[in-house]
C-alpha cells in the first residue's frame, strides 16, 4: 500500500469520526467533552456481556417456571407456550455459546499475531 493510500484512508477515518461526533485518537479531549464523559459513565464491553448473559439466564428461568407450572397442572399454561419458551431459551443459549466461541477465537488470533 502506498503512502498516498494510507493518507487518504486516514483522512477518511478522521472525517467519518468527526461526522459521528468522535474525536480522533491523536487529539486530546476538550474540557467539555471530558466533563460530559465523566457525568455519564459509559457501559463497556463487560457490561454488555453481563447484560447478554443475564438475558439468557432470564429466558431459561422463565422457561423453567413455565415447565414446572405445566407439570404441576396449571390450567393457564399450555404445552405450546412451554415449548416455545423452551425453544427460545435454547436458541438464546446457543447464540451466547457461539458468541463466546467467536470471542475466544478472535482473542487467540490476536495473541498469535507476530510482533
Amino acid at each position: 500500500m502506498s503512502s498516498i493510500d494510507v493518507n487518504s484512508v486516514l483522512s477518511q477515518i478522521r472525517s467519518l469520526s468527526q461526522q459521528a461526533g468522535l474525536r480522533p485518537a491523536g487529539i486530546p479531549p476538550l474540557a467539555t467533552d471530558l466533563a460530559a464523559t465523566q457525568a455519564t459513565p459509559s457501559q463497556g464491553f463487560g457490561a454488555m456481556v453481563r447484560q447478554g448473559i443475564d438475558g439468557v439466564a432470564d429466558s431459561q428461568n422463565a422457561a423453567g417456571k413455565l415447565q414446572q407450572a405445566f407439570e404441576l397442572g396449571d390450567l393457564n399454561t399450555d404445552l405450546a407456550t412451554v415449548m416455545v419458551a423452551s425453544a427460545k431459551a435454547q436458541v438464546s443459549f446457543r447464540a451466547m455459546v457461539e458468541v463466546r466461541n467467536r470471542v475466544v477465537s478472535a482473542y487467540q488470533d490476536v495473541m498469535n499475531m507476530p510482533l
